[in-house]
């Protein structure tokens, strides 16, 4: 049984999709620029919201207006980041348990701080530990160095502690910091990516999940 586990949160604990799409989408709007699908945003997701924004905006836009669109979306996200996200089936119960067992759980997310400690405080009260999101560049995942921080704050070392999330960033990420990866196929993308990827194991329910961890 591991003592600490870390989670991703956009595609693993939370589904917040449509709210990244509409806040992306006010954004290219503002600038009369062409509006991106809902899949076209899932395949975007996943280094980040700089990185989310770059993907969608077109070809060739000078940094400035690259810089002021971003902005656009992170204010409105930041106001809009709860109208329809939700946790993922079983995910509740899930970290109840963890909690239950008194095993430690931290978030390391690309998404900007503010809101990973917004949506960890509405959404897990008390459920999550430690919640991490990026301040600077440097903390971006695939780099680990969130995932050292999480495991400092938790009082674990790689031995104990398992990273959970539902993409190939997240499972380099693990890999990165030297722990296993439990991949998750509800996310934002699909079993083939992670077994691609190397994944250490794979779990289509949150209830998998919870046995993989207490093994």
């Amino acid at each position: 049984m591991y003592k600490a586990v870390i989670f991703d949160l956009d595609g693993t604990l939370l589904d917040t999709l449509d709210d990244l799409m509409n806040a992306v989408n006010f954004a290219l709007r503002e600038f009369s620029f062409p509006e991106r699908s809902r899949e076209e945003i899932r395949s975007f997701i996943g280094n980040g919201v700089i990185k989310l924004m770059e993907r969608s905006t077109p070809d060739g836009i000078d940094s400035i207006t690259q810089e002021k669109c971003f902005d656009s979306f992170r204010r409105y996200y930041l106001d809009h980041m709860a109208d329809n996200t939700a946790p993922y089936e079983g995910i509740i119960s899930m970290l109840e348990e963890l909690k239950k067992r008194k095993i430690a759980t931290a978030v390391v997310s690309n998404k900007l701080h503010s809101a990973v400690s917004g949506l960890c405080k509405d959404y897990f009260p008390c459920l999550i530990d430690v919640p991490l999101g990026v301040a600077e560049e440097c903390e971006r995942k695939p780099s680990p160095l969130n995932v050292y921080k999480a495991m400092k704050a938790l009082s674990s070392d790689k031995e104990n502690t398992i990273f959970i999330g539902d993409s190939n960033v997240d499972v380099e990420t693990a890999h990165n910091a030297c722990l296993k990866c439990i991949g998750v196929t509800w996310g934002f993308r699909d079993r083939e990516e992670l077994e691609a990827h190397s994944c250490d194991f794979i779990a289509d329910t949150a209830d998998e999940v919870l046995k993989l961890i207490l093994e």
